[in-house]
């Protein structure tokens, strides 16, 4: 587990006037401006985030120190963090993906399936995506009760009974 984690990133400006249209990854993403000040992946900066309104696939935002549009579009892509301990805490069975990501996936068996490289979510629910040893492209596995029984955030293991042939 890390000490901060990503709730979201600058996808570019947005008008003329320094705002910035922000997407969030919160399950509330309007959550996003209540953290306090976010950071860029290095920490170097901070900025406060006031949201404007709701725009196609996130919001308006207006950031402290951004003033104008070529500022804004300056930081396309940055990431923002916030210190785990302005995130809320979790229900035994939720998780942040952030926690999930390097997890070493075994299977029932105890035998070795792989390593979480990301988790995705294309609308129907998580899916983890595993990088498998040998394999040229990475296998991706419902993140559900019923395949992902076993989530150990201490020992850093997944246990997973994936359907058949799913990891052959």
């Amino acid at each position: 587990m890390t000490d901060r984690v990503c709730v979201g990133a600058i996808a570019g400006s947005f008008g003329v006037k320094g705002e910035v249209r922000l997407k969030s990854f919160c399950a509330i993403p309007e959550d996003i401006a209540t953290y306090g000040a976010l950071a860029s992946e290095d920490g170097k900066t901070t900025w406060d985030v006031k949201i404007t309104r709701s725009v196609k696939n996130g919001f308006a935002a207006r950031l402290t120190g951004v003033s104008n549009k070529e500022a804004a579009d300056g930081l396309r892509g940055t990431r923002l963090y916030v210190a785990r301990a302005k995130l809320p805490d979790l229900d035994e069975d939720e998780f942040y993906h952030a926690d999930l990501i390097g997890m070493t996936v075994f299977d029932t068996g105890g035998t070795e399936l792989g390593r979480v490289k990301a988790v995705l979510n294309h609308g129907a629910s998580d899916l983890l995506e595993i990088a498998v040893k040998g394999a040229r492209q990475p296998t991706l596995l419902p993140f559900t009760q019923a395949t992902v029984p076993t989530v150990d955030l201490k020992s850093g293991r997944i246990v997973a009974d994936p359907p058949d042939g799913l990891f052959d």
